[in-house]
Formats: C-alpha cells, structure tokens, sequence
C-alpha cells in the first residue's frame, strides 16, 4: 500500500512540474521583410499571413506531430514534424519533416518549416509564440522567415488525428486508474479497534455564592469637586473712527461652463484592465487588429480616449485598422477593446499589432462581458 501511494505521489508531482504540449494549436504565421528606410533604419514589415495548426503527441521530452499551413481548409499544406521541449526554459523546437500533403494552385512550391517556440500560459489559455525559418523542397533555397503565434484549442479545423485520438484515450484510462489506486483499500489489513480506558469524573464543588450587592451599597460616595468657570476678559471694543476703510475693485467672475465629459456605458460598467503600455517617439500609430486564432465570430468595439472608433465589427483574417497622431501636446492615448460576444469559442480574442515608427508591437487581448482592455500610448521625444 505505501509503495502505491508512493509511486501515485511520484507521477503526480511528475506531472506537476513537466510541461505536455499534447493536443491541438491553432494561430498563424507571418511573413516577415526587413527592408531599411531613408535614413538607414531596418523596419519589419508584414508581408503575408497564413494560418497555422498543429497537432502534437509528447512522450517525455519530445514530441511527433502535424502541421496545416493554408489559407483556407481547401488549399493547404500538411506536413509530419518532430521536436523537442526544454522543461526548465519551456523552449520548444519544432521541425517539420516531410510534405505529406498538398493542395495548392500550380504555381505555388512547397516550403519545409522550422519553428522557435516558447510557450506561455495567461489564465486559462496557452499559447506557443515564437520565430520561423523556411526552405524550399525543390531547391532547399530560404522561403523566407517570420513570426509564429499558436493557441491551444480543442477542435480541430481538419480533423482530429488518429495518433491524437489514441493518446487522449490513455490519457484518461490512466487518469482512471489513478483515481482507482488513490481510494484502494488493503483488504488484508485488519482494523484495531480499541477501547480507550474509562475514567471516573471528579465531582466538582462549587465556590459559595457571595452577595456583592451589600458591599456596594456600604461603599462611601464621592463627589466630584465643584468645577469652576474661567473668566474670559472682555476686550474693549475699538474706536471705529481709528479704522480705515480701504475700497478694492473686485473683478466681475467669468463663468465659464464645463461640459461633463460622458462616459460610455460599457466602459463605465466594465472592469477596464490595462494590458500593455507602449511608449513611443513616432508621431504616427497604426493599428491592425485581427482574429487571435480560430475565426469564430469574435465581434468588438474600438474606444479611443472614451469615442467610439469601431462599432460592433467582427474580426477576421483581415484586419480592421486604426491610425492616430502623438506629439509634444498631445502625448496620451487609451485605447480600449470592447467584447461585445463571446465568439463560438469563448473568451472573445484578438491579437493587436502596433506599427510605430520603425517598431512593431504585438499584443494578445482577452477580453470578456465583465472586462474590458486597456491599451495605453504615451509619446516621449527623444
């Protein structure tokens, strides 16, 4: 029984500390440039998106797997892939193989992909996000590099690989089995019951009630000493002629009248959180924002400095876009989203890049029915 409960002890702590990517993830990648402007500066630039999903199966520190890169569940193309996960730094490396699958238009090759990953968790959800290096399978020339974001789903926009299936299914018999070693009792061992001895209770006396009350009554009374007022001397009252009575012109008050500023509902009823603080030199933000993952609905609003800048859009692979200036007099912006569903996958999410300059940010917003997030630009001159 100690060794059941000893080895029952052992796996979960295993399990408590080591980290299973097992299942299914789904975001996408970018196509990165770097191209230098005119004044000799490298600026990234986004060139393409494609969607990304990738199934893993972990045993100890690695892992076998699948890839879909696609545009849409008609043209894609699929790859087995193999890796390894850093427990301590949570690093992943992923390599895709071979090409086992391709549908796409004649003109198109087929590019073998390598991915660093680390993975991250916020709350409930998971996320790997990281960098991409490509080759091409024809000629093994660069299909270029880019920047990778993954979120753990439970569906799948293929189908649910065989290999995925089958682990899941030992995952929860050995879950099972866990449970059942966890509430076994040895029948062999016999309980004891034993009789604790009966001791006699010693009668207690109780102290003789006293009567306070004539004590009190033959106690002496004091009274306070008599309290005397002070006298306050009186100051005679001065001459009114010795004082001089100087005029001042006061100056008519302007009244200026000041417009409440209104506060839309949904941020006044709503937890607003701030998730990122961006501060910047560039005079120019554009904002692209997009569907984090699985397009399932998500639908938000767009507050900027509490006025309404998007309404009810719904996000996709394309994004939605909004641009403002900063300066010297005008160097504070809060930009806030708004969910206003919950998508077909809740919590409603999106993924924020931020074009600055030559800087480029990239944050992932969570939002719900009860919080809002905040995003908040603060401009600093160099």
């Amino acid at each position: 029984m100690k060794t059941l409960l000893f080895l029952l002890f052992s796996l979960m702590s295993v399990s408590a500390i080591s980290q299973d990517v097992t299942g299914i993830w789904r975001g996408y990648f970018n196509q990165v440039d770097y191209v230098r402007d005119a004044e000799g500066n490298k600026t990234k630039v986004t060139r393409e998106r494609y969607k990304l999903e990738v199934q893993l199966d972990q045993r100890d520190n690695r892992f076998n797997g699948v890839t879909y890169s696609y545009l849409t569940t008609v043209f894609y193309g699929k790859a087995s892939a193999a890796g390894t996960v850093n427990q301590k730094t949570k690093k992943i490396l992923l390599d895709e193989l071979k090409i086992v699958e391709v549908r796409m238009s004649g003109l198109s090759d087929a590019c073998i992909m390598t991915f660093f990953l680390q993975y991250a968790k916020s709350g409930d959800e998971e996320f790997l996000e990281g960098t991409y290096t490509s080759m091409n399978t024809r000629d093994s020339t660069s299909c270029g590099r880019g920047t990778v974001f993954l979120r753990r789903v439970v569906t799948s926009d293929f189908y649910k690989e065989p290999f995925l299936v089958t682990r899941e299914k030992e995952i929860e018999d050995a879950k099972k089995n866990e449970t059942k070693i966890g509430v076994r009792v040895d029948p062999t061992v016999k309980k004891v019951v034993t009789t604790p001895p009966v001791t006699k209770k010693t009668p207690t006396t109780k102290p003789p009630v006293t009567n306070n009350t004539a004590k009190t009554g033959q106690q002496k009374k004091i009274n306070p000493p008599p309290v005397t007022e002070k006298k306050i001397a009186k100051a005679d009252p001065v001459p009114s002629k010795d004082i001089k009575l100087a005029t001042v012109d006061t100056p008519k008050k302007t009244e200026r009248k000041i417009t409440p500023s209104v506060i839309p509902r949904v941020l006044a009823t709503r937890e607003n959180e701030v998730v990122k603080t961006i501060i910047t030199n560039s005079k120019e933000i554009i904002i692209n924002v997009y569907d984090n993952g699985a397009i399932d609905n998500d639908t938000v609003s767009v507050y900027l400095d509490k006025k309404l800048v998007l309404s009810k859009q719904r996000l996709t692979g394309k994004a939605l876009q909004v641009k403002f200036q900063l300066d010297e007099t005008n160097d504070y912006h809060e930009l806030v989203m708004v969910a206003e569903n919950l998508g077909e996958i809740p919590p409603n999410t999106s993924l924020m890049v931020v074009n600055a300059g030559n800087k480029q940010y990239e944050v992932r917003i969570t939002s719900n029915e009860q919080k809002n997030a905040v995003v908040i630009f603060k401009y600093e001159k160099d």
